[in-house]
This record gives C-alpha cells, structure tokens and sequence, in this order.
C-alpha cells in the first residue's frame, strides 16, 4: 500500500472541506425541512400528506418510477408533461426576449419614449400571470395562442426594463467617441452598445426565465384536456390527487433551478467582467 503524500492529504483534506461547506448546510437544510413536514402531517397540525406518500401512494409512486409512460391523450408520464410545458415556455420566452430586447434598446436610447412608456410598463409588469388569463381567452379565441401570450406577456417586463436601464447606463465618454470618430450606427450597436448594455441584459434575461415557467400554471389552466404539467397539477387538483400535485411541484422547482443555473452558466460565458 503505498502512503499519501502530504500534499495528497491536503488536497483530500480541502475537498473535504469544500463539500462540507458547500453541499452540507444544503442537504441537512432539505432534510430538516421534510422530517418536520412528515412530522406535521402525521400529527394532523397542516392538512397535507407527508412527503412519504410519494412512495406509499401507488398511483403517485407509478408517476414516481415510470415517467414515460405513454398510453395516448393526457395519460403520460410526468417527463412528457414537463416536457410540454418547458416547449411552450420557451416559445413565450423566445418572443418575449426578441421584443423585450429590441423595445428596451429602443427606449433605452430615446428619452421621451422612455419617459412616456415606462409608466405604462411599471403599471403592465405587476398584472399577475392569473389575470391575463381570461383577457388572453377574449382576444385570442384559442387555448394555445392564449397560454402563449400568457408567458410572453409575464416574461417580457424584467427583459425590457432591463435592457433599456442597460443602455440608459452606457457612459458618456464612450458617447462622445462615437460622436468624435462618428461611427456608424451598426458599429456603435455592435462595439459599444450591447458590450456596455448586455450584463443588464442577461440580469433580465435570468429573472424573466423564471417567471415565464412561474406563468405555466396560469397559461395551462386555460388549456383543458393537454398534456402539461400546469393542467395536469389542476387536473389532480379536482380529482383529489394530492401526492400527485406534490410530486409534480417537484418537477417544476427542479427544472426552475435548471433553467436558472443554465442561464446564469451562458451569462458565464458571453459576459466578460
């Protein structure tokens, strides 16, 4: 048996302790918080069952190990549920992006449109995605064009703000280069523009993926007899399938945090500091 060096030792010794900062007060955090939940539904202090239903509830159990099951209509696994859901959230989203984007660069650069729409944005971003719902109906006349403006119209605030604050922050004497060495409008976009403007940029993009996959619920409500993980929780909802509901929450809080950290890995990437 050969002997660990020392400086093998400390390279265990630092791993160690990285993971016991890192990933300790996480897991006892998530642990703490079930035992107390089991313990409250066991004695009947909050009406819900405990989390160890999603294992002795056979129905919520077969969802549990099977979750791609296909046997037509809605009766699916919750992959393809959540699958659905997450294609007509980025669909919303993309658009949301490319207005959100172009409108704020726009304002962004014209002060008095920016001073005579931004009321008007402040009022419109704090509209609840519930809201929308029966306007998006009235309008639209159709259940998936609906859900869709649905999430567009939840995601597209925090972008536009965003990137119109981006550009409103571009310095001055970046300015007055352009206006020394009169560029051309394409180079001042591409040079200085969104180098300057893209850190608010990706700062909206982020918050607006998140509330775009918050709006599913809201967006697929209206969409009776889909596949989607939003009807699916309302569907479970009216036959009393509670377990189900829970376990489906756990899939939208996991691809939420996917879709955060995914966000967050090409701002990365794109974004130099």
């Amino acid at each position: 048996m050969i002997p660990l060096s020392s400086s093998n030792r400390r390279n265990r010794s630092k791993s160690l302790d990285k993971f016991i900062e890192n990933f300790l007060p996480p897991i006892i955090g998530i642990f703490s918080f079930l035992i107390l939940w089991q313990i409250f539904s066991i004695i009947g202090l909050i009406k819900l069952p405990p989390p160890t239903s999603l294992w002795t509830d056979e129905r919520t159990r077969n969802y549990l190990l099977y979750p791609f099951f296909d046997r037509g209509g809605t009766d699916v696994g919750l992959f393809w549920q959540a699958f659905a859901s997450l294609q007509r959230v980025l669909i919303g989203y993309t658009f949301a992006a490319i207005v959100g984007i172009n409108v704020g660069i726009i304002i962004g650069l014209n002060s008095f449109w920016n001073k005579a729409l931004d009321p008007l944005f402040q009022f419109l971003r704090t509209v609840p995605p519930l809201a929308w719902v029966p306007l998006a109906l009235a309008a639209l006349q159709q259940n998936q064009p609906a859900a869709l403006f649905v999430i567009f119209v939840t995601a597209v605030w925090p972008i536009l703000i965003n990137t119109a604050v981006g550009v409103q922050q571009i310095p001055q004497d970046y300015i007055n280069v352009k206006r020394v060495l009169q560029l051309a409008p394409r180079k001042f976009f591409i040079k200085i523009l969104i180098p300057s403007a893209l850190p608010y940029i990706f700062t909206g993009l982020r918050i607006a993926i998140g509330l775009a996959w918050l709006a599913i619920i809201a967006a697929e409500i209206i969409m009776s007899g889909i596949v989607g993980i939003g009807f699916f929780i309302w569907d479970s909802y009216q036959n009393n399938y509670i377990s189900d509901i829970i376990l489906a929450l756990v899939y939208i809080g996991a691809i939420g945090l996917i879709l955060d950290k995914l966000m967050a890995f090409i701002q990365t990437l794109i974004v130099r500091e």
